[in-house]
């Protein structure tokens, strides 16, 4: 019979640290398969052959394939990301109803600080007020 207090703390320390290196490797390999497919300048057989690699020889593969292209990895996640934030920006821009020329809100914002500042004055404010509103 094995009990809790058979198994010394070291051995569990060390048990817990293999598991999650173990974890830690299979999210790293699933990383560079979903880089290795995404990646839109690698051909067909280029992405067959790495994938072939990476099942073979996982361990090597994963070193070799963090050696040779571990830099494009970082870029092709900032280009998608920059790409994903520039998509969210213009639906953002599209929702609310606001075009190249600017939003009546912004429009407005600007004939306020021309007013303070006495560049124009309050009647020149309020007939282009009325001009934006209409």
């Amino acid at each position: 019979m094995n009990l809790a207090y058979d198994y010394p703390l070291l051995s569990i320390f060390w048990t817990m640290l293999w598991f999650f290196l173990w974890i830690l490797w299979f999210m790293l390999l699933f990383r560079i398969l979903i880089d290795l497919f995404h990646d839109d300048s690698q051909s067909g057989w280029a992405k067959a052959g790495w994938a072939i690699f990476l099942i073979l020889l996982p361990f090597l593969g994963v070193f070799v394939y963090l050696i040779v292209r571990g830099r494009g990895m970082g870029e092709r996640e900032l280009t998608k990301a920059q790409k994903r934030d520039e998509q969210f920006r213009a639906y953002v821009r599209e929702s609310a109803g606001s075009t190249g020329e600017g939003s009546t809100a912004d429009e407005l914002a600007k004939l306020t600080e021309l007013r303070k500042s006495g560049h124009i004055s309050d009647e020149e404010y309020a007939k282009a007020k009325a001009k934006i509103l209409a």
